[in-house]
């Protein structure tokens, strides 16, 4: 069985992309900074194929750790799914330098260090995917969301040049670019705003989770085997 890494897996978007593995047979290894009753159900649920670790993906010391606990628990990691990642609303001219490094070193440096600890052993492997979890302000931009916006702007440049540079030893490395899904971070925003995103949305509707998790199975397949470099948007039109 193939093992998958899910950073920030343990709710959201995070964990829907954890159980659309286990429930499709992978060997899934995540981490957060803390467990919840999800993680602890799949534990319970699925001892020889789930490994979860409390971490912060921003201590590189502890991203090395946890990918060799991974290779010596599960095996060889053979897709990773750069999940992890945290918004923060403001207008730049009022946002201070902790916020801005919060953003920069969790969405950004964190799965860099994540993404080379795994990428050198794809190497080895000569094969492998890696999926960025983007996001569509970082395509179109929204108001109070500058720098997070930039931090995803970053993970789709990151994402086309990763690609040219492992694509010859068979790794692939792709974008999804969600648009607003009903989860965590959309229950923060009131009626009013969800019901303007949805009058805006040609399909008419918030995305699920699930829209988001058959794209990345597909990703893993072998029917993907040629789509590598690309930011891959799932919104609902909202940004066509």
């Amino acid at each position: 069985m193939k093992v998958v890494a899910v950073s920030g897996g343990s709710k959201g978007l995070g964990a829907a992309i954890v159980q659309s593995f286990l429930d499709s047979g992978y060997c899934v290894a995540s981490f957060s900074r803390r467990g919840t009753s999800k993680t602890e159900e799949w534990q319970q649920q699925f001892p020889d194929r789930f490994l979860f670790v409390e971490m912060d993906l921003t201590d590189s010391a502890a991203c090395k750790a946890f990918v060799s606990r991974v290779e010596d628990t599960l095996g060889p990691i053979e897709v990773l799914v750069n999940n992890a990642g945290m918004a923060h609303t403001s207008l730049l001219p009022l946002i201070d330098d902790d916020a801005i490094d919060n953003l920069v070193d969790l969405n950004l440096k964190g799965t860099f260090r994540l993404t080379r600890q795994v990428s050198r052993s794809m190497l080895s492997l000569k094969r492998g995917r890696i999926i960025n979890i983007s996001s569509i302000i970082g395509l179109s931009g929204y108001r109070g969301l500058s720098v997070y916006g930039a931090t995803k702007a970053g993970l789709d440049g990151f994402t086309r040049a990763l690609a040219r540079e492992l694509g010859a030893r068979n790794i692939t490395v792709n974008s999804v670019a969600p648009g607003y899904l009903t989860t965590e971070m959309t229950e923060e925003l009131n009626t009013a705003q969800s019901q303007q995103i949805v009058k805006r949305t040609p399909l008419g509707r918030l995305g699920d989770p699930a829209d988001i998790t058959g794209l990345i199975l597909f990703l893993c397949s072998d029917q993907a085997n040629f789509i590598t470099g690309q930011v891959l948007v799932v919104d609902g039109g909202i940004t066509c």
